[in-house]
């Protein structure tokens, strides 16, 4: 057998949530609801479904290896040029992207513990060394460890915000106050995959702050209030020059004609996105008065999910939750053993985890 590279040895897969025919399938039941992987409850767009419909005739051909419409039609959105913007599949793809571009052997990069776990994945394959940050008190990244700790060998600084799996925020001033701080030759990379249930209020409006800071990319996605998960794409902004030494990494057709058609049109739904913002504050104010009436601590959140302490076991808890046909997350992949995160459902599929969760915890 071929030998692996040694840092292979020392990395272990993504662990996805389980998906529902499986659970169906393992369990004996039929009444499954999956919320353990922060997708849209509500699904996509119909007029992405439309788009890729009409598409779905003429598979035969590449697609656009530059994503040229897309790009265009994103420039418009978010008021940059299109030589800002670099497209993936996933945002998962571009953080790979991100290291091959930055990332020497024996160099670091600074993150936050627990936050997205291919951070750190992605540098180890490149033989980067990690650096985890453990949260504040209150679960928050600890931006001022994170300046403590940059070095001659830093290269690359991932801020997740909201963080995943804590749903905590940076404020705008947080986030100016840190930029201002991190030296120029640091790629501070602010990962922002839940932007549109979070925006608003305190939280920062990145882009503005593109001209300012050179070495600030920003990483934003289609998956989460889009609900184009199953077609992967995501997108980076930065400056021309830094998505052009990315660019040079990047395969070609890297996203797929579907995904890109899909995401066109999800732009130009809007009213489908405000109902599934309206459907995310009225699910998490239910949850949070559910949570309290069990008596559970958890974590306020600016995304869409929830960490919720259930004083037991997590897996445990997730695996019972199985049993009763819920698929959330364990906390211990996330070192937080006796939490779970839950993704804020429907109305029907809260009360349904609500139900089963009740049961869970008083069964002995």
């Amino acid at each position: 057998m071929v030998r692996q590279r040694n840092i292979i040895n020392s990395l272990s897969p993504y662990i996805p949530g389980k998906p529902i025919d499986e659970v169906q399938r393992e369990q004996g039941i039929d009444r499954v609801i999956k919320m353990a992987s922060n997708e849209n409850p509500l699904g996509n767009s119909p007029l992405a479904s439309k788009a890729v419909e009409e598409w779905a005739k003429n598979m035969a051909q590449y697609p656009d290896g530059n994503s040229t419409r897309l790009k265009e039609n994103l420039s418009r959105a978010l008021g940059v040029e299109s030589d800002q913007l670099l497209l993936g599949s996933g945002t998962d793809q571009i953080l790979e992207y991100i290291a091959e571009t930055y990332i020497n052997p024996e160099d670091n990069s600074i993150m936050g513990h627990p936050s997205f776990p291919r951070y750190e994945t992605v540098v180890k394959v490149m033989d980067g060394e990690v650096i985890r940050i453990p949260l504040t008190a209150n679960h928050c990244l600890d931006l001022n460890a994170f300046l403590a700790n940059i070095n001659h060998r830093t290269k690359v600084i991932w801020i997740c915000n909201p963080n995943n799996p804590t749903g905590t925020i940076i404020t705008d001033s947080e986030q100016r106050a840190f930029l201002n701080k991190v030296p120029k030759d640091v790629l501070v990379v602010l990962d922002e995959a839940y932007y549109e249930y979070a925006s608003g209020g305190d939280y920062p409006e990145s882009i503005k702050y593109l001209n300012d800071y050179p070495n600030l990319l920003i990483l934003r996605t289609f998956s989460k209030v889009y609900g184009l998960a199953g077609l992967r794409i995501g997108y980076a902004i930065s400056n021309r020059d830094t998505i052009g030494y990315i660019n040079r990494v990047r395969g070609p057709f890297n996203t797929n004609t579907a995904a890109q058609i899909a995401a066109i049109a999800s732009l130009g739904d809007e009213a489908f996105v405000r109902r599934s913002i309206k459907t995310n504050i009225e699910g998490r104010e239910y949850l949070y008065a559910a949570f309290k009436n069990l008596g559970l601590k958890f974590i306020p959140t600016y995304a869409n999910f929830l960490m919720v302490k259930v004083n037991l076991p997590s897996d445990k808890v997730f695996r019972s939750l199985l049993k009763k046909g819920v698929i959330i997350r364990s906390g211990d992949i996330f070192g937080m053993d006796d939490w779970i995160r839950v993704t804020i459902g429907t109305m029907e599929e809260n009360k349904f985890f609500i139900h089963a969760l009740n049961e869970v915890i008083h069964e002995r």
